[in-house]
């Protein structure tokens, strides 16, 4: 049990720093490096100020930064949590998924980044 409490120990160490230092406010965390060279929101932008509203309970402007993020926090705790049981009854975690899921989850990434920069996903954008 020692490794998903540790892993959950991390998680809620770094929420507790994005609650903390707030990245709304400039010049506290390094601006993405694809946004900056590109001017692309990447399927990451607005993960910060997610956690941040996500560690604040602000839910609505937790999704309004990035849904995908928030979706992410949703799928991690069922993850850690099956993870917790699992290591409760002695069994290891094995959690094996078929190439197309991963294909999945990345062309659901790669939808999110193209609607996200479009005009009409505006409301997709931080």
């Amino acid at each position: 049990m020692l490794t998903p409490v540790g892993v959950m120990a991390a998680v809620v160490g770094a929420f507790g720093y994005v609650a903390t230092v707030d990245p709304n406010e400039p010049g506290h965390y390094p601006v993405c490096p694809m946004l900056r060279l590109t001017g692309i929101l990447c399927p990451g932008c607005g993960g910060l100020r997610s956690a941040h509203a996500f560690a604040h309970g602000d839910l609505v402007t937790a999704l309004g930064a990035n849904a995908v993020a928030v979706a992410g926090y949703a799928v991690f705790a069922v993850v850690w949590l099956l993870w917790m049981v699992r290591a409760v009854r002695g069994q290891p975690l094995r959690i094996g998924l078929a190439p197309r899921y991963w294909w999945g989850v990345g062309a659901v990434l790669l939808l999110f980044s193209v609607v996200r920069n479009l005009p009409f996903g505006s409301a997709l954008a931080p």
